[in-house]
C-alpha cells in the first residue's frame, strides 16, 4: 500500500503542476477559457487573480513532491497528510465559492490519496 499511496501522491501533486500552468500561463488562452468558462474579457480582467490561484496550486504540489524526497519517513508522511489535508481544504472551498467540479476534479483524487496514505502508515 506504501507504493500505491506515493504514486497517487504524485499524481495529486502533478494534477496540481498543470493546475498552475493553466492558472498561470493559460488563463486568457482558449484551453484556459474553456477550463474555466470565462470570457476572453473576464479573463483578461482576473488574470492577475489567476496567477496568483496558480501560485499556491504549485505550493501544494511541491509540498507534495516534498513529501515524497524527504529522507525522514515520519516527516514524509506528516507532509503528505498536511498538503493533502490542504488540497482537500481548498477543494471543499473551491466547490463551495465557484464550481461543485471542483470538488471532484481536486477533491476527490486528494481524499482517495488522503485514504491511501493513512492506510500505509508511516513505514522507515
Amino acid at each position: 500500500m506504501t507504493i500505491v499511496a506515493a504514486i497517487l501522491t504524485a499524481l495529486v501533486a502533478i494534477e496540481h503542476v498543470y493546475i498552475l500552468y493553466l492558472e498561470m500561463f493559460l488563463w486568457t488562452k482558449p484551453q484556459g477559457l474553456r477550463t474555466f468558462g470565462m470570457s476572453l474579457e473576464k479573463a483578461e480582467e482576473t488574470k492577475v487573480l489567476g496567477a496568483n490561484q496558480g501560485l499556491y496550486n504549485g505550493f501544494l504540489a511541491a509540498g507534495l513532491f516534498w513529501s515524497l524526497i524527504h529522507p525522514d519517513a515520519v516527516f514524509a508522511y506528516e507532509l503528505k497528510v498536511f498538503f493533502l489535508g490542504c488540497v482537500i481544504v481548498a477543494a471543499l472551498y473551491g466547490a463551495w465559492s465557484a464550481s461543485r467540479k471542483i470538488l471532484f476534479t481536486q477533491g476527490m483524487p486528494a481524499i482517495i490519496t488522503m485514504i491511501a496514505v493513512l492506510v500505509a502508515g508511516v513505514h522507515a
